[in-house]
């Protein structure tokens, strides 16, 4: 097989630009695609929203302002109250009605000191939200382990109360 000379590699070319730049025999032009329009807005208020818009809205209307702010305080939580804290301690609930954070630690150590850091936090995390958002932190040790029965137990007892009475 031979390798295409030069000029047999131009003519497809060459046949290729006259036939994109010369008008078709029908007469025709080539076509160009017009520019799309967007639908004209829609009068009962279901216009496509951006994502972020559609949920603020839907926070809104739904009033949950308070919850998501400090469902972002949650997530945020190593920011606010510094990286060793947050090793040791994370929040577990926020009762809106009481406006109370309750944290859990883990250690009574870790408890104690966050009780005596309480008020600083209280008062960071209502700069940060809102006057009044959280008016009291309730701070929670390690829970106990839950008393497990042993090994041999017989079936169906209720403990030592019902082999004396």
């Amino acid at each position: 097989m031979t390798p295409p000379t030069a000029a047999g590699v131009s003519q497809p070319r060459s046949a290729i630009r006259r036939l994109t730049a010369a008008p078709s025999g029908n007469g025709s032009r080539p076509s160009r695609r017009a520019p799309e329009r967007s639908p004209p807005p829609r009068r009962d208020g279901r216009d496509p929203l951006p994502l972020g818009a559609a949920v603020s809205r839907l926070i809104a209307e739904r009033g949950w302002e308070t919850p998501a702010a400090v469902g972002g305080v949650m997530g945020r939580w190593p920011q606010l109250v510094g990286p060793q804290v947050a090793q040791h301690c994370e929040p577990q609930h926020y009762d809106e009605e009481e406006r109370t954070l309750l944290v859990r630690c883990d250690s009574t150590a870790w408890a104690t000191q966050l009780r005596l850091l309480a008020p600083r936090l209280v008062a960071r995390l209502n700069e940060d939200l809102g006057h009044g958002t959280v008016k009291v932190i309730k701070v929670r040790g390690p829970e106990a382990p839950r008393r497990g029965y042993g090994p041999l137990r017989a079936p169906g007892s209720r403990g030592p109360g019902d082999t004396y009475g």
